[in-house]
């Protein structure tokens, strides 16, 4: 047995640990998977906004038909998203607005991004509104995460 572990011994002398051009091999490969999936992780966070941001949408939208099934219209533009959470006091001020309102908020939403969503009614093109998001950016315009996000879109 002890005959054994001296052999062994013998046999693996100097091959303990790895050579530098093993090491160096290694370290160029780990940078070539990291040069291909860091940007593919970096834009995540832009498409989670965007999903966010289309989620919170249909929200607004099932809370805007509520809003109509109850009084008969949408807010106007003056009455805003604000029309959702506390009752309009601007004409038309609505008869049967629900108690409590239609969004479980104290403040008007805004985008992922921070900025305040665009509220129009009646919208373009016999729309009865339209609920726009800016993007990334904040301004009108824009391509890929400052793109406009629209709800009718």
């Amino acid at each position: 047995m002890q005959n054994r572990k001296i052999r062994d011994a013998r046999r693996f002398k100097g091959q303990c640990g790895f050579s530098l051009i093993e090491l160096m091999i290694v370290i160029v490969i780990l940078g070539l998977l990291a040069s291909m999936l860091v940007p593919k992780i970096m834009d995540r966070p832009n498409e989670a906004r965007v999903t966010k941001c289309r989620m919170d949408m249909k929200a607004l939208d099932s809370a805007l038909k509520l809003y109509k099934l109850d009084t008969g219209r949408y807010p106007t533009t003056e009455q805003g998203l604000k029309a959702l959470i506390t009752k309009p006091d601007t004409r038309p001020v609505p008869r049967n607005y629900r108690k409590g309102g239609y969004l479980d908020a104290s403040t008007t939403p805004v985008d992922p991004w921070g900025y305040d969503y665009i509220y129009r009614s009646p919208g373009e093109d016999d729309r009865p509104y339209e609920l726009i998001s800016l993007g990334a950016d904040g301004m009108e315009g824009g391509e890929d995460y400052d793109a406009d996000i629209k709800s009718w879109e």
